[in-house]
């Protein structure tokens, strides 16, 4: 009998400076048995800095990644169902990449291993063409940091600002700085 996901909630208070977006979003995730506190707690970061301001274009939901390799971790989906914002996280090859700049408007990924500039510099020449590609990096150390504040039932403080995110439980709180490692997008 196979293992089935885990369920997690998450009230996300965010307000993001940067975008001019605020709003309280409950989240659930299904957490794949194979993923770890942190591909998880790097779900919910990516939601909270490419959450739409309003869902006048569809909405962004979590996606079925780790169950249909079709699917990203997150997309933007608009009402026509045309995907206008994939994302990614960890570290996928380049062929999947390609695929998804065809196939979105948009496309990032949130690597957050201490291998990402290793598979980076393995497949940034192959990734040239795909102009609407942003490839984040989140120190290990930060996103390691993140995944000691999940929980099944979170209630997480999100504020964005000058490119820096602090991630707060009430009484821990992180703070995460992507590093952008593209030109495109």
């Amino acid at each position: 009998m196979a293992i089935k996901a885990t369920i997690h909630k998450a009230q996300l208070q965010i307000a993001d400076m940067d975008r001019g977006i605020y709003g309280d979003h409950n989240v659930i995730i299904a957490r794949h048995p194979s993923e770890t506190d942190e591909r998880m707690m790097i779900r919910l970061l990516a939601f909270a800095l490419n959450v739409p301001g309003d869902d006048k274009r569809g909405n962004l939901e979590f996606a079925k990644d780790l169950w249909d390799v079709d699917e990203p971790a997150l997309w933007h989906k608009d009402y026509t169902d045309a995907v206008l914002h994939w994302i990614d996280v960890g570290q996928p090859d380049d062929k999947r990449l390609m695929r998804a700049a065809g196939r979105a408007e948009r496309v990032s990924v949130y690597s957050f291993s201490s291998s990402t500039p290793v598979w980076w510099k393995g497949i940034e020449s192959k990734l040239t063409r795909a102009a609407n590609l942003i490839v984040w990096q989140i120190e290990a150390a930060q996103s390691q940091a993140l995944a000691k504040l999940a929980e099944r039932g979170m209630q997480l403080q999100i504020t964005i600002q000058d490119g820096t995110v602090w991630m707060s439980t009430g009484s821990e709180s992180v703070e995460i700085t992507p590093r952008r490692l593209t030109a495109g997008g």
